[in-house]
């Protein structure tokens, strides 16, 4: 683990999400030092009974959190939530109590890294995030 006083470069941050209101939530974050993508943290999460909308941000929060206990003091996160993104942003306004709640939290825990992006990318480049999402779920169905 890399000391909290220690600060870090530029941190790239996924978040990949599968959820189905139906079934259990999942929740991935994962954090990837730019530029040579060499991965600090991984985790899969199992979360419940959520909305896709929950979830992106209970793996936003999860990572924002990690990037702290790291010392990371330059993020960039990069989810295919185009809704959470832009709620990030202050482009939409965020109007579900839920998600006000979880907002509040993800807003505190960037405003203590310092320097905090929020990128939207299609769900075909992320790859890497969503493979670890799928081996999280395939270790806990072996459990």
């Amino acid at each position: 683990a890399v000391a909290p006083a220690m600060r870090m470069g530029p941190v790239g941050l996924l978040v990949a999400v599968l959820c189905n209101p139906l079934e259990a939530g999942r929740v991935l974050a994962l954090l990837a030092a730019s530029p040579d993508g060499t991965v600090l943290d991984s985790r899969g999460q199992a979360i419940g009974v959520a909305t896709n909308n929950v979830a992106e941000y209970s793996a936003l929060v999860a990572g924002l959190e990690r990037a702290a206990e790291l010392g990371v003091d330059a993020l960039e996160v990069r989810s295919d939530s185009e809704l959470m993104v832009k709620q990030m942003r202050g482009e939409y306004r965020v109007k579900n109590a839920d998600l006000k709640t979880l907002f509040l939290r993800a807003s505190s825990a960037a405003r203590s890294l310092g320097s905090v992006t929020y990128t939207h990318v299609r769900r075909e480049h992320n790859k890497l995030a969503d493979q670890l999402v799928n081996d999280a779920l395939d270790a806990e169905a072996s459990v």
